[in-house]
């Protein structure tokens, strides 16, 4: 949802907005916001050269032609990125639309899970035919503005490409026996989707299995962390990974990018990975999705988007995506009582707030998903 553009605020508040994109869809947003061509950018610098303005501007963000033509009318001052630290953090009416979308989003992904375990043993399912059904499901929601990325549906050995994408050369009919990556989301009006589940429709090895729940593990772990207000995503990347690195396995993406609200779906500063730097703040967005890729074979990622809150002077994380997870895939004496626990209670928050999204055959399908494991 976003354009090319420029942009500067003024001491007083007024923002103008430099761009060449026109739309109808632009709106004015009172007399604080304008909308000037690019080619003014440089009259605007040029003509408050009598009053030597500073400007404050973050170094990787700026060219070497703009800060050279501020720089000889004016004054430059070197900042860290304010406005991406001001982004990350989400307030009420964001946070608000942020899990009233996953609310929506959520129930499409169960409808498409649904269907496609539904129809893969009496008819022929190919990895764009699953594309094609949940992004036609998508696009029917309340504040749909568009796909927040391609949606990747990677069966059996695709599903161990970490950023494949279907076309009509790589195309798979999908296999009972295969696992089925299906990363994906959705850019609303009110909030930005990311998640991914990895689906399994008959036979599963134990190999598979015992991956899944390694992956599953470092997943919660994850997702119940507490920390400070100055600790950034090395720790926790870590954690993510403690499970897998036990058998020497690992996997080689981060474990987690941060998100924005109707903006970018990979939006920084804060990121859980080797190279976080940036401390978490209440109302970040970050997603926890650790992973594990078997070449040639399948692949496996678990992907929620998390909050970061505050809880009794520490800042905890609360999940915000829901969609059940593949209970076919869960070796459930691998799971701690406190692991078993932490999936009963987000299955419990799945049902309570997506079986009224279901008609009849899919809330009963919804219900057996979300069964409580007794440990």
């Amino acid at each position: 949802p976003l354009f090319l553009s420029k942009a500067i605020i003024e001491s007083n508040g007024t923002s103008i907005i430099f761009s060449d994109y026109q739309s109808s869809s632009i709106k004015q947003f009172g007399q604080k916001v304008q909308f000037k061509k690019l080619t003014n950018l440089k009259n605007y610098i040029e003509n408050k050269k009598n009053i030597q303005l500073k400007y404050i501007c973050h170094p990787e963000s700026i060219s070497v032609q703009l800060y050279e033509l501020i720089f000889k009318f004016g004054k430059v001052l070197f900042k860290d990125e304010l406005i991406q630290h001001l982004k990350a953090r989400k307030n009420k009416t964001e946070i608000k639309g942020m899990k009233n979308s996953h609310i929506r989003d959520g129930a499409t992904l169960i409808k498409f899970i649904y269907w496609i375990k539904k129809n893969i043993s009496n008819q022929k399912v190919t990895e764009l035919d699953a594309i094609k059904y949940l992004d036609n499901e998508r696009r029917k929601n309340k504040n749909f503005f568009s796909l927040s990325f391609p949606t990747i549906a990677g069966s059996g050995p695709n599903g161990a490409i970490v950023h494949y994408h279907a076309s009509k050369k790589s195309n798979r009919t999908i296999k009972k026996n295969d696992l089925l990556l299906v990363d994906s989301g959705a850019q609303y009006f009110d909030g930005t989707t990311d998640v991914t589940r990895t689906i399994a429709f008959s036979r599963v090895s134990e190999e598979q299995k015992e991956m899944y729940t390694r992956v599953l593990k470092g997943h919660i772990a994850v997702a119940k962390s507490q920390v400070d207000n100055k600790e950034n995503g090395k720790k926790l990347d870590k954690t993510a990974r403690k499970f897998l690195l036990e058998v020497n396995k690992n996997f080689d993406h981060s474990t987690g990018h941060g998100v924005g609200s109707f903006l970018n779906v990979h939006e920084g500063p804060q990121s859980i990975s080797a190279f976080g730097t940036i401390p978490f703040k209440q109302g970040m967005i970050v997603s926890n999705e650790p992973g594990f890729y078997k070449k040639n074979q399948y692949g496996i990622r678990i992907e929620n988007l998390i909050l970061a809150k505050m809880n009794k002077g520490k800042l905890a994380f609360q999940t915000i995506t829901l969609a059940p997870l593949e209970k076919k895939l869960i070796k459930e004496s691998f799971l701690t009582k406190s692991e078993v626990r932490w999936i009963n209670n987000y299955h419990s928050e799945v049902k309570k707030k997506l079986l009224p999204c279901m008609n009849k055959n899919q809330a009963e399908w919804l219900k057996k998903e979300t069964a409580r494991i007794i440990h």
